[in-house]
């Protein structure tokens, strides 16, 4: 092909590049609000059943969600107000006794450890075991760690201060995201052709359903995760009951890992803290719960919320985890069912009629 100017062949496509590398950069420059915003958006649908089932006994739409709003608000802070109390006091307790066994010199859990391994492993070296782990500790640059270890905490106490503020900007989004549902899904219809509408209208009801049910599924998964932990851990008597029950409810709303990992902290907490005893009843409970939930509890609810197989699954929240990290991984497993109904609704048919 023979260019008439190359000149402004040249400066069109220079343009062109120039352009797209602005829009990658503000994207970038973005990010956190379009963060906030595509959490706050999620939420909002999170809430949208629930709006609906108050829309269904003949309540207006703004009632609904000041109704909507205010329940999960009274939640939110019933919570706080009885568990932060029981938190305050429990890591107080955990602070002074961790200050008492070092003023008496009673804090000695290397030998704690090294004594149960003894009596459980007799066939361990125990001594050979402890041996490396002492010249691996010798090897460390302990002044160097030590510099990391304070900027690490200068930066999780940054980071501590910014979750803050973007979780108060999610609130009010989600809030609004909430009121103004009905008016922005008429917005985006308004955008598809009248011929196609009512079939877009019907895949993005189902779109919508499915994210609402599926956050309602993990709040509900993380809900009897902490009510069974708060009992059971009241029975053993372990320790800090109140904070590994909250530890177990937050880490159960993250799919896939955030169950095991909850459950290993709390194993750890009860050895480091408890009794080798009381660690293996609760490692032995949260195996088999673990295996309950993912075989019995998790199908039941979340079969209402999307229908993915486990391959998807596991490939979904890896995605969205390495993409946009936690809120990635939340998301990855709806945006996935609203794949597959676009799949088999959509593709499927079209292939069949060729």
């Amino acid at each position: 092909m023979k260019l008439q100017s190359p000149f402004r062949t040249a400066f069109l496509a220079t343009l062109g590049v120039g352009l797209g590398l602005l829009l990658i950069g503000s994207v970038q420059n973005l990010s956190t609000i379009l963060l906030y915003v595509g959490t706050a958006l999620f939420l909002s649908l999170g809430l949208e059943p629930i709006v609906a089932f108050f829309e269904r006994r003949k309540l207006k739409r703004w009632l609904a969600v000041l109704i909507t709003i205010l329940i999960v608000l009274a939640v939110f802070a019933g919570i706080v107000l009885m568990i932060v109390p029981i938190i305050v006091g429990q890591i107080s307790q955990l602070v002074t006794t961790i200050q008492h066994l070092i003023a008496h010199g009673g804090f000695d859990p290397v030998h704690a450890i090294r004594t149960w391994l003894h009596a459980t492993f007799p066939a361990l070296n125990v001594d050979q075991l402890f041996t490396y782990i002492e010249n691996w500790y010798n090897s460390l640059d302990l002044a160097k760690l030590g510099e990391q270890i304070g900027t690490g905490i200068i930066a999780v106490g940054g980071a501590v201060i910014a979750g803050m503020a973007g979780a108060f900007i999610v609130i009010i989004l989600t809030i609004y995201f909430t009121a103004s549902t009905p008016s922005l899904k008429t917005a985006v219809y308004q955008l598809v052709p009248a011929s196609k509408r009512e079939r877009f209208v019907d895949l993005a009801e189902q779109i919508i359903g499915s994210v609402g049910y599926y956050v309602m599924g993990q709040v509900t998964l993380g809900v009897i995760n902490g009510v069974l932990s708060a009992i059971f851990l009241t029975i053993i008597q372990a320790p800090f009951p109140a904070v590994l029950t909250v530890i177990a409810f937050f880490f159960s709303l993250i799919p896939l890992v955030g169950t095991i990992t909850g459950s290993t902290i709390i194993v750890l907490t009860c050895l480091g803290f408890g009794s080798p005893t009381t660690a293996l009843i609760a490692a032995i409970y949260y195996i088999v719960y673990m295996q309950i939930e993912a075989y019995v509890i998790s199908p039941r609810i979340m079969n209402r919320a999307v229908s993915v197989p486990g391959a998807v699954v596991v490939v979904a929240a890896l995605a969205g985890g390495s993409l946009l990290g936690l809120l990635g991984a939340l998301v990855a497993i709806p945006v996935a069912a609203s794949i597959l109904i676009i799949y088999r609704q959509v593709v499927i048919p079209r292939q069949n009629e060729r």
